[in-house]
């Protein structure tokens, strides 16, 4: 089974095989903010996750996502303009859910009811370095690969 491995020090998200090698390495950008656990704290969750649901497949790459759900529109320079300073959700999603009862699972500190995702970003946000709101956010063409790859249930380790 496939695996992820989020090193949120590296700002790197590495996708490995059943035999334990790295198969696809991503540069990722995860929460400015740091990383912690709780509900409101803007940062990104550490410890064993899985992929609760894919959403977007099919998608055009810069589709728009608001609540989970695809807008029909493509971000552009025109919705950049409308809504300055906002975190948008593009392409693909991955929804995270922890899998560690009182670490990142229920409570304050349920990463799912936190909606923390693995989603696509603006194509000029810098990865590599701490920039979201709590998600993993890539660059939309390797946000489409990794969704290919991956299926529900696919674990997530994020490493802080």
């Amino acid at each position: 089974m496939l695996r992820i491995r989020i090193d949120v020090a590296a700002q790197r998200l590495d996708l490995i095989g059943p035999d334990g090698a790295v198969i696809r390495r991503y540069p990722v950008s995860t929460a400015k903010a740091g990383v912690g656990e709780l509900r409101g704290s803007l940062r990104t969750p550490r410890g064993a996750h899985v992929i609760r649901a894919r959403i977007g497949a099919g998608q055009p790459p810069g589709a728009v996502f608001v609540g989970r759900r695809p807008t029909g529109e493509i971000y552009g320079e025109a919705l950049a303009r409308a809504q300055p300073g906002r975190d948008w959700i593009l392409t693909r999603i991955l929804w995270l859910s922890g899998t560690e009862r009182g670490r990142n699972r229920l409570g304050e500190r349920d990463t799912m009811r936190r909606y923390i995702y693995i989603h696509g970003a603006l194509d000029d946000a810098a990865m590599g370095t701490p920039g979201s709101h709590g998600c993993i956010r890539m660059r939309n063409s390797d946000v489409i690969e990794l969704f290919d790859l991956v299926r529900a249930g696919t674990p997530v380790d994020i490493a802080g």
